[in-house]
């Protein structure tokens, strides 16, 4: 192996690289390898009897994705449909699934020292799809384990 391949394995390690997204005005990353693809507001058909938080399924280019309501399975109030939302796609298990969010920001590049584990006063429902948190200058992100949106009691 060249120097310069274990440089940027050694890189990669140091540093984790995060998409940032809003929802109910707290910011989270979900990390760049989990996304898929970004896409805009799309139309969603209703699942009947779908357990809470699946909002339904879209149609991707001919591949059906089911549709996550982030808002619901955060127990957080529902958002304003008046509203323009944001979808980012994520994949587990093989199947796609679109993460309903109130909007994307950037790339956030974060050193894997300013990750911290997730607090134990954070609020169950967040803590429950936390993978850790990275305290910013003006407020706190929580790294959001997308996995963890899939698990439905």
């Amino acid at each position: 192996m060249s120097a310069t391949s274990t440089a940027v394995t050694s890189n990669d390690l140091a540093e984790k690289q995060l998409v940032t997204v809003r929802i109910h005005q707290q910011l989270l990353g979900i990390p760049v390898l989990d996304v898929r693809e970004i896409l805009r507001e799309q139309k969603i058909t209703k699942i009947p009897l779908a357990p809470g938080g699946i909002a339904g399924t879209l149609n991707l280019r001919g591949r059906i994705v089911t549709v996550v309501d982030v808002r619901h399975r955060l127990e957080l109030p529902p958002r304003d449909t008046s509203t323009l939302c944001t979808f980012v796609m994520v994949e587990h298990k093989g199947e796609l699934y679109s993460l309903i969010v109130d909007s994307v920001g950037d790339i956030l590049n974060a050193s894997t020292e300013s990750i911290q584990d997730t607090p134990p006063n954070l609020a169950a429902n967040w803590r429950k799809v936390s993978a850790g948190v990275i305290q910013l200058e003006k407020e706190l992100l929580i790294i959001l384990d997308p996995k963890a949106l899939f698990v439905f009691d």
